[in-house]
């Protein structure tokens, strides 16, 4: 079984983060890979990584970093393979991080999800691999369903309260 996401953190501080995202494709039976690569640390490391991307059969990447947040969009400058950026929250409740992954020159997109939403990260792999995948659509679909449920359920949990003025 080969890898076709990446998940790439800056460290393994992130993992605790990124592990929410490692779940979901472990659900949807999405192959990945996980690594911490940082953009100042070991930039060479995230080169050799970002150029050599797309010919390892990686068709998305998920890189999560925080406070300075140079790694999405350093991977993303270097490569054609889809980039989703996670801020983690580090200062400023992760405000900086997202400024820094969502503002992003022209010609070097990087798709950018809320603070700490790794899950969210994951799901959108899973919708752009399922445009070519029929059987990961079908999974999507019917994780979706499951959401609606769960927010159906709560709807009827909520009419069992009772309060003196709810009508």
């Amino acid at each position: 079984m080969n890898p076709i996401v990446s998940i790439i953190m800056g460290s393994t501080s992130d993992l605790p983060i990124m592990e929410k995202a490692a779940k979901l494709l472990d659900e949807f039976e999405i192959p990945f890979e996980m690594n911490a690569l940082s953009a100042h640390r070991t930039p060479d490391e995230v080169t050799a990584f970002a150029k050599s991307a797309r010919g390892r059969g990686i068709k998305v990447i998920i890189a999560a970093a925080g406070m300075a947040a140079h790694l999405p969009g350093v991977i993303a400058a270097q490569t054609t393979v889809p980039v989703i950026g996670v801020p983690v929250k580090s200062t400023f409740e992760g405000l900086d991080a997202l400024l820094a992954i969502v503002q992003m020159p022209p010609g070097i997109p990087v798709a950018t999800v809320g603070v700490n939403a790794a899950e969210n990260s994951a799901i959108l792999a899973a919708e752009m691999l399922a445009l070519a995948d029929d059987r990961l659509a079908a999974r999507l679909d019917a994780y979706k369903f499951v959401l609606a449920q769960k927010i159906s359920k709560a709807n009827e949990d909520l009419e069992r309260i009772s309060y003196k003025f709810k009508v």
